[in-house]
């Protein structure tokens, strides 16, 4: 275990080298640009989804299937049902997707409803999300290209000025 610990210490060590950011600075623009690309697609998605009335057509196509699922069918099916529940937790909490906004409620619920045709914004949500999900490798992909050079610009200058304010004065 110690073994495979410094293999990968030593090879995150050469790419914070090669590009030239703390490797601090490189996991925390990663993670910001992973959460950028995931915010930025979906509201993307949604947005023309909502302009072109792609949402419900798609979800009710994908709702109506009932050929023999294959791993790509079961995984659509999946990720519309996991935005159903998705859009319908956020849509209550926030008062969004056409949804009246709810009181304090448990998170850990499952919404109050599950309709069986779903319309409207609420479509476009759950397509907006299934979208999400499967641009998955393309959005790793781009934050890992984009990480460094985020990182040199921005994360790591941001970096510098939050630590020089808690040093002391000489």
């Amino acid at each position: 275990m110690a073994g495979r610990l410094s293999s990968y210490k030593s090879a995150l060590g050469v790419i914070s080298a090669r590009t030239g950011a703390p490797l601090s600075s490189l996991l925390v623009s990663f993670a910001i640009l992973h959460e950028i690309t995931a915010i930025a697609s979906f509201a993307g998605v949604f947005y023309a989804a909502r302009a072109f009335g792609v949402g419900e057509r798609v979800v009710d196509t994908v709702a109506a299937d009932d050929e023999p699922a294959g791993w790509a069918r079961q995984q659509v099916k999946t990720w519309v049902q996991e935005g159903t529940v998705w859009a319908q937790r956020v849509g209550q909490q926030y008062g969004i997707f056409g949804l009246e906004k709810k009181g304090s409620t448990n998170k850990t619920e499952s919404p109050t409803y599950l309709p069986e045709h779903l319309a409207g914004d609420i479509a476009n949500a759950v397509f907006a999300y299934g979208v999400t999900k499967a641009f998955l490798p393309v959005r790793i992909g781009l934050s890992l290209y984009l990480s460094p050079a985020s990182s040199r610009m921005v994360v790591d200058p941001l970096r510098r000025v939050f630590m020089r304010s808690f040093q002391r004065k000489k």
